[in-house]
C-alpha cells in the first residue's frame, strides 16, 4: 500500500509554525527593545562607510553625467572612438575622474574663500567684545534713563536672575568641568571617525559610480523577480517619481539658498554692516531649511549686529524680511516651482515632524521625504474612488453632506433651511436611513432602549 501525505496537513503544519514564530518575534520585540535598538545602532555603525558613499554617488550622480554626455562623449564622438565595452569603461573612468576634480576644487574654493573671512570676523568679534559690550551697556542706559520704568524691571530682573546665575556656575557648572572635557575629547574623537568614514565612503562612491548602471539593473531584475510585473512597474515608477521630487527639491534648495546668500552679502555690503561674509554665510546655510531657516539664520546675525549698532540692527531685520518675501514669492516658486506639491500647513508639519526625530537633517530633508509619502497616500485614496466610480477631485467634496446613489447632496446649513424643507416636502423619504450620522444612530439606539428598558421596570412594578 502506498503511503500518501496529504497537502493540506503540510499547509496546516506551516501556517501551525509560522503563527508560533510570529508569536516568538512579536514577544521578542516587545519584551528586548533595547537589545533591537543597540543591535540596529550598531549594524548602522558598522555600515556607515557604505552609507556615506551611497549619500555621495548620489550627490555626484548628475555633474557625472552632465561631464560624460555633454563633455567626454563628444570628445570621443570628434575623435570616432568606437562604443566598444572598453572604450565605454575608459570613457566613465575618464568621467569620474573629471568629477571628482570640479567636486574638489569647488569644495576647496569654497572654503578657501569663506574660512578666511569668517575666522577674520571671529577673531574680530572676540578681540573688540569688550567694546561692543560698552556700546550695547551705554545704549541700554540711554535706554532706560528715558524710560525710568523699564529701568525699573530691568533692575528687578537682574537682581532676581543675578542670584541664580551665581549658584548655576558654582554648583552646577564647576564640578561638571571634567565631565565637558570628557565630552569634548569624544565629540573630537567622534569627529575623527565620522572623516574616516567619509574618506572609505567616498572610495566606495567612485565604485558606485563606475557600475551604476549595473547596479540599477540587478535592483530592477529582483524587483521583477520578487512581485509581478505590474505591481514592480509600480515600484520602478514610484521610485522614478522619489528621485525626481527628492533630487528636484534639494538641488533647486541649495541654489536657491546660494542665491540669497549672494544677494544678502551685497546688500549688507552696501548698507556698510559689519561681518557680511560671516552673515551671509549664516543665512544662506539656514536658507536650506525650509520655513524655519531664515529666522533661524537672522536671529543670531541681528544679536551680533546688535552689540555694534542698534541701528544698524534694525536694518539688517527689516532687509531680511524684504528678502525672504523676495524669496518665498518670486525666487523660490521660480526655481523649485511645485516639487513637493505641498501646502504651506504640510510643510511646517513635515519640518516639525522630522526636525523632532532627525534634527537639522531631518529638518532639511523632511519636506521632499513627506511630499513622497503624501503622493503615495492620495494615489491609494485616488485608486480607492476610482474603484467606486467617484470623482479624484478634492473641489467636489468641499460642499457635499452627502452623496446618494451617486449624487452629490450639498450641505443644509441653517441660511437654507427653506430649501431643506422644500426637498424634504418633495421627497419625504429621502435622507433617512442610510444617510443618518453614526453618532446620531448611537445615540437614537440608545434612547430607545433606554426607554424601552424603562417600559420594561414599569410593567414589573405594576405587576
Amino acid at each position: 500500500m502506498k503511503f500518501r501525505i496529504d497537502k493540506k496537513y503540510i499547509h496546516w503544519g506551516i501556517t501551525a509554525f509560522l503563527v508560533i514564530a510570529a508569536s516568538i518575534l512579536f514577544y521578542y520585540l516587545l519584551f528586548h527593545k533595547e537589545s533591537i535598538s543597540n543591535g540596529f545602532h550598531t549594524f548602522a555603525t558598522i555600515t556607515m562607510p557604505i552609507w556615506d558613499g551611497l549619500i555621495l554617488s548620489y550627490l555626484m550622480t548628475p555633474i557625472l553625467n552632465s561631464v560624460e554626455k555633454r563633455l567626454v562623449s563628444l570628445l570621443c564622438e570628434k575623435c570616432h572612438m568606437e562604443p566598444t565595452s572598453r572604450n565605454k569603461k575608459r570613457i566613465r573612468m575618464l568621467s569620474i575622474f573629471i568629477t571628482i576634480i570640479i567636486v574638489t576644487f569647488l569644495i576647496y574654493s569654497f572654503f578657501a574663500t569663506i574660512i578666511p573671512q569668517l575666522i577674520r570676523s571671529i577673531q574680530s568679534i572676540i578681540l573688540q567684545f569688550p567694546i561692543y559690550i560698552g556700546n550695547l551697556t551705554i545704549w541700554v542706559q540711554k535706554l532706560l534713563a528715558d524710560n525710568p520704568d523699564i529701568e525699573a524691571a530691568v533692575i528687578e530682573m537682574m537682581d532676581k536672575y543675578s542670584v541664580e546665575l551665581n549658584n548655576f556656575l558654582n554648583l552646577n557648572l564647576l564640578p561638571k568641568m571634567n565631565e565637558l572635557i570628557r565630552d569634548v575629547s569624544l565629540s573630537f574623537l567622534g569627529f575623527l571617525k565620522t572623516l574616516w568614514n567619509l574618506i572609505i565612503g567616498f572610495v566606495i562612491s567612485i565604485y558606485i559610480l563606475g557600475s551604476k548602471e549595473l547596479f540599477a539593473g540587478q535592483s530592477k531584475k529582483i524587483v521583477y523577480a520578487l512581485f509581478e510585473t505590474d505591481a514592480a512597474n509600480a515600484i520602478i515608477s514610484d521610485v522614478r517619481f522619489t528621485h525626481r521630487t527628492f533630487s528636484g527639491f534639494m538641488v533647486g534648495k541649495v541654489i536657491d539658498s546660494i542665491i540669497i546668500g549672494i544677494i544678502c552679502f551685497f546688500g549688507i555690503s552696501l548698507m556698510d554692516i559689519p561681518y557680511a561674509i560671516l552673515i551671509s554665510v549664516i543665512v544662506g546655510i539656514t536658507n536650506i531649511i525650509p520655513f524655519f531657516g531664515p529666522y533661524l539664520g537672522a536671529i543670531p546675525s541681528a544679536l551680533l549686529i546688535l552689540m555694534v549698532n542698534p541701528l544698524q540692527c534694525l536694518y539688517f531685520i527689516i532687509f531680511i524680511l524684504v528678502l525672504q518675501q523676495f524669496d518665498g514669492n518670486v525666487l523660490g516658486p521660480k526655481i523649485l516651482g511645485n516639487s513637493t506639491g505641498l501646502s504651506s500647513f504640510w510643510v511646517i508639519f513635515s519640518i516639525t515632524l522630522f526636525g523632532g526625530m532627525f534634527g537639522i537633517l531631518g529638518m532639511i530633508a523632511g519636506v521632499p521625504i513627506f511630499a513622497v509619502i503624501y503622493a503615495g497616500i492620495k494615489a491609494i485614496i485616488n485608486q480607492l474612488l476610482i474603484q467606486k466610480e467617484l470623482p479624484t477631485d478634492t473641489a467636489d467634496y468641499l460642499n457635499v453632506g452627502s452623496i446618494e446613489q451617486g449624487e452629490f447632496i450639498p450641505y443644509e446649513t441653517k441660511t437654507r433651511t427653506g430649501f431643506a424643507n422644500s426637498q424634504a416636502e418633495a421627497n419625504p423619504n429621502k435622507g433617512q436611513g442610510k444617510n443618518k450620522s453614526i453618532i446620531h444612530q448611537f445615540f437614537r439606539t440608545s434612547k430607545e432602549e433606554d426607554s424601552a428598558n424603562e417600559e420594561h421596570n414599569k410593567e414589573q412594578d405594576d405587576n
